[in-house]
Parts: C-alpha cells; structure tokens; sequence
C-alpha cells in the first residue's frame, strides 16, 4: 500500500516537473532583450497596461525565477524517490557493484566433465547403413 502511494507521488512530482520545465522554456522565450521595448511583443503601446507600469520585464522575470524555485525543488524530490528506488534494489538481493568488480577480476575456468571411455561407443556398437 505504501509502495503504491510513493508511485503516485512520484508521478505526480514528475508530471509538474515537466510542466514547470514547459513553462520556464515559453517564459524564457516571451521575454525581450535588454535592447527591444518592453511592450514590443504585445503591440508595443506607450501605457503597458497589459503588466502594469514596469511593462513585462520585472513581471516575467519574477513569475520565471518562481518556477524555477519550484524546479528545483521538484528535482530534488526526484532525487530522493530514486535515492530510495535505488536502496530498495539492494535490499533485494542484487549484488553490489564491488561484488561485481571482484568477480570480473578473478576469471575462473569452467570445469568440463570429463569423458569416460565407457561412455564412447565402440565402432562395434555404432549400426552400419545395412544394419537394422
């Protein structure tokens, strides 16, 4: 039950992180240079009364520096539901990566069974084409 409950909140971080990234990327873009006008991309009026007297570029730059707090936070959240996938994997059974290592190092020949004489079939026992 509480392993489905982490499932879903970590794919619910996931969904508004990708989000939040979508919407960074479109504000970046809206925003104008240093050089063009403040009301340029919405019709270039003299009163910007679209976002108030400052124009767009405080409004922009402060909605963006909001979600790019909550990016952050949304990847650290990330971070930590895949820090405790990741321990739960271990605690599965799989061998760690120095147990690897170790093995890899140290090639061990793989033993053949030898064959018995008593197995090999004598040319006598082998039934010709004429035989049956």
């Amino acid at each position: 039950m509480l392993a489905k409950t982490v499932e879903t909140m970590e794919s619910l971080v996931l969904i508004v992180h990708v989000l939040l990234a979508a919407a960074i990327i479109a504000l970046v873009l809206l925003q104008q240079g240093k050089g063009a006008e403040a009301g340029a991309s919405f019709g270039g009026g003299a009163s910007q009364t679209v976002f108030g007297s400052q124009g767009t570029s405080s409004f922009l730059g402060r909605v963006t520096a909001v979600l790019a707090a909550a990016l952050f936070v949304t990847s650290f959240a990330l971070a930590v539901f895949a820090k405790e996938k990741a321990n739960s994997v271990n605690d599965a059974g799989i061998p760690s990566a120095e147990v690897i290592e170790s093995a890899a190092e140290t090639p061990s020949e793989p033993e053949l069974p030898a064959l018995e004489e008593s197995s090999v079939p004598a040319e006598s026992d082998v039934p010709t084409a004429g035989q049956q």
